[in-house]
């Protein structure tokens, strides 16, 4: 096979069909658009709408809810901690927290705190600075004589609007 008798399957490719190009063609005039009303104009795309036939986003029911107090934590596990201490990322004299985390591109941003995880193997003796650990992670930071302290989870200050004074 040569690069000159490469070809696709026979019907694999289909001619776009031209429309509004007379009578002549079977798409002409109004182009397969029927006449008139909303849906016969360009940029119309009425979303979920099925004919008058009840949507399938109002068939289904509703379940579940998203709580909006929710934290979205970066995860961090031993084994990625221990790559960076062992490619010299990380300075395990200092304490490691969540900014010399983002600033030695461990993790990429903090969003609402750092998480750390008890997976894989953690050699070397650390004291870290983060919003959380999982219980495995904690006991075996202890048992390898690491120590953790936490800090609280990042939370938006509220916006106060100030109210309108009549006059």
């Amino acid at each position: 096979m040569k690069l000159n008798e490469i070809k696709s399957n026979p019907g694999a490719t289909k001619k776009k069909m031209r429309v509004g190009r007379g009578i002549g063609s079977g798409k002409g005039k109004t182009s397969g658009r029927g006449v008139k009303g909303q849906k016969a104009r360009t940029g119309v795309a009425v979303k979920g709408f099925e004919g008058g036939q009840m949507p399938l986003h109002r068939r289904l029911p509703k379940i579940g809810f998203t709580n909006i107090f929710a934290k979205e934590f970066v995860t961090l596990t031993f084994a990625r901690l221990q790559l960076a201490l062992d490619t010299k990322q990380l300075d395990a004299k200092s304490v490691i927290d969540e900014d010399a985390l983002v600033k030695a591109k461990v993790i990429r941003r903090k969003k609402d705190g750092v998480k750390l995880l008890n997976s894989g193997e953690l050699k070397t003796k650390v004291s870290l600075k983060l919003t959380a650990a999982t219980k495995g992670a904690q006991e075996a930071l202890k048992a390898s004589g690491s120590s953790i302290e936490f800090i609280p989870a990042f939370v938006p200050k509220p916006v106060v609007k100030k109210a309108k004074s009549k006059k």
